[in-house]
């Protein structure tokens, strides 16, 4: 073999050795990365825990309950929602209220924010009336979809003016109106009185005067105070919080009338008093025989006690 051969053939063994050797790291270093990855798979795995993607807030409230007439706000804490939408549907008819921060219903009381940065999307209803009551469903564009239920609850104050319906005075006297609203979370930002369907003003303090209180957590009383009442003073009187409803009596100043006496005039139709029938038969009977007296007396009898049922 001449000299030229045998460097070629050292050549060709030394690249096949080399090439043999790194077929040989390669395939461990193969095997180490395969085994590798698959640890870190479960290492990540483990890290993540149950929630791979979006889930509710464990501490989102599940009940909320306003006064009727106020606001109210229901939020939904979804955290991981990624690229999701939040909807918010009401149970009762199944209406879209919202989608994200788009409205899907005509009723303009309903909207949805979110503040940026936060994972609450918040669905408002102004104004609530006694049918908003229910429960309300926030739902996660997942597959299957997630849902979170929420249930409103309304409260309605009670109104009243306390004492009878009519209120009977005699002139000069000092009288006192309280209107008395109970079960209100809230503290009504106003409360107005009207006077026949004209409101109340304070003027002068020394012919009348109106305040307000709070009472307890849940008790607000407004006063209505008339120092000397004259004839004008009568008519009705309505106590008019804000947001809520009225409630209403009719005071009549007297000028030496009886009270009974008035409830009468009332009345335009009163029955026939019982006695003028005997005072009919006993008049008929000076000029009749007896028994058709009798008859004739009877017969008026029965007959006003039928008009008057």
């Amino acid at each position: 073999m001449t000299a030229l051969g045998a460097a070629f053939l050292t050549i060709v063994t030394f690249k096949f050795y080399i090439t043999t050797e790194h077929l040989y790291l390669l395939e461990l270093l193969t095997l180490v990365i395969v085994f590798s990855g698959g640890e870190a798979a479960h290492a990540v795995k483990r890290f993540t825990g149950l929630y791979t993607g979006p889930y509710f807030d464990p501490s989102a409230p599940t009940n909320i309950t306003t006064q009727l007439g106020t606001h109210a706000y229901m939020p939904c804490k979804v955290k991981q929602l990624g690229n999701k939408s939040v909807s918010w549907i009401r149970k009762r008819d199944g209406h879209i209220l919202t989608v994200d921060r788009y409205t899907f219903i005509a009723d303009d009381r309903f909207q949805t924010f979110r503040v940026d940065g936060s994972d609450t999307w918040t669905l408002q209803i102004k104004y609530v009336q006694a049918r908003d009551a229910g429960q309300y469903e926030c739902q996660v564009s997942t597959e299957p979809k997630m849902s979170h239920f929420i249930t409103l609850n309304i409260v309605i104050p009670k109104i009243e003016i306390t004492g009878e319906p009519d209120m009977f005075v005699k002139m000069g006297s000092r009288v006192q109106l309280r209107c008395v609203i109970t079960q209100a979370l809230e503290e009504p930002a106003y409360i107005f009185w009207y006077h026949d369907g004209e409101r109340v003003l304070t003027y002068d303090k020394s012919a009348i005067d109106i305040h307000a209180k709070r009472e307890g957590t849940d008790t607000t009383v407004s006063t209505l105070l008339i120092h000397y009442t004259n004839q004008e003073d009568s008519g009705n009187y309505t106590c008019s919080p804000s947001k809520l409803d009225s409630s209403s009596v009719v005071l009549h100043v007297l000028n030496g009338e009886h009270p009974a006496a008035m409830q009468r005039g009332k009345n335009s139709a009163s029955p026939i008093p019982a006695w003028s029938h005997l005072s009919i038969g006993l008049g008929l009977a000076a000029c009749t025989p007896p028994r058709f007296a009798i008859a004739v007396a009877l017969t008026l009898a029965i007959i006003s006690e039928v008009l008057a049922c």
